[in-house]
């Protein structure tokens, strides 16, 4: 799979197809719409791609920054392992922010990426504040001689499948649903730091986790996660919280990964969260710590 800056680019080679929007998450929903995108891109004989924005577009016009479920980095994997080609990149800066609907269709689609077919979502909207719509799209397509596809959103559970609805999941710690919506389980990736040494006084050696990006963190608790090291993967068991047996005052990611006694620090890591195990509990010794870190061991073996 091809990945390209188009700041100083024009797309000679090939017409594409092109799916568009934010994609964090890459769910359900986005999924779809890039299985359909491949699926007429082939009829069509054209190059299945996608447009993404290096940044999330809030960042630029709001002036925050969004907590997301995908970095770039996993929407690569993810794009390349649904059948993309060609990823095209675009900074969303002040200049492409004030861009009318038409001036990005035929400055960046057209001429950037020479786009002849375009797949967006029931909800898309582009242009300045956000003034494009889908039926504006289709008429653009038009004017254009670009066809325009828009797919219906993906119902789960009586509930429309938005990255929206999936933070707020993640956030409240429900990770099956978030795994329903998502179609995979939710993943962050991080550098494994120093800590205080706690967890190896105490039996259990932890990975204290510094987030690469800015992830939405799930509520405080003990999970089953998966943890992958240099591709492989491990169970294991990950705490958020403040580690109140010992006063803690700050948010830490910790992950005890079973089975394994690798000196990772240093290392990029990947967690992923299967389950919610527990609460962030305060112990009134050690002690009851240990044996609640015990339990919570074997309640991950009879899963796995």
């Amino acid at each position: 799979m091809e990945i390209i800056d188009i700041t100083n680019y024009e797309e000679t080679r090939f017409g594409t197809a092109i799916a568009l929007g934010n994609f964090d998450g890459l769910h359900l929903g986005h999924q779809k719409l890039i299985k359909k995108m491949i699926q007429r891109s082939k009829e069509k004989q054209i190059k299945p791609s996608l447009l993404l924005f290096k940044g999330h577009t809030k960042t630029t016009i709001n002036k925050e920054k969004p907590k997301m479920i995908t970095n770039n980095q996993q929407k690569f994997q993810i794009a390349k392992d649904m059948g993309i080609e060609i990823v095209y990149l675009l900074d969303f800066n002040e200049d492409i922010m004030k861009l009318t609907g038409e001036e990005f269709v035929r400055d960046i689609i057209l001429k950037k990426i020479n786009g002849r077919l375009l797949v967006v979502g029931f909800d898309y909207r582009f242009g300045y504040k956000a003034s494009g719509d889908t039926k504006h799209l289709k008429e653009l397509g038009k004017k254009f001689d670009i066809n325009v596809e828009v797919v219906e959103p993906v119902i789960v559970d009586g509930n429309i499948v938005s990255s929206s609805y999936i933070r707020d999941f993640i956030s409240l710690g429900k990770i099956q649903e978030v795994k329903k919506t998502l179609g995979r389980p939710y993943s962050i990736i991080g550098k494994v730091i120093a800590g205080n040494n706690r967890g190896n006084k105490l039996g259990f050696p932890t990975a204290n986790i510094e987030l690469l990006d800015g992830f939405i963190i799930p509520k405080t608790g003990v999970y089953y996660t998966n943890t992958i090291v240099n591709n492989e993967k491990f169970a294991s068991a990950t705490n958020i919280g403040f580690n109140p047996t010992f006063h803690g005052d700050k948010l830490k990611i910790e992950t005890y990964i079973l089975d394994f006694n690798e000196d990772i620090y240093g290392k990029i890591i990947n967690i992923e969260f299967l389950d919610f195990l527990r609460d962030d509990i305060k112990f009134n010794s050690s002690q009851e710590l240990i044996k609640q870190m015990e339990q919570d061991i074997e309640n991950i073996k009879k899963r796995y």
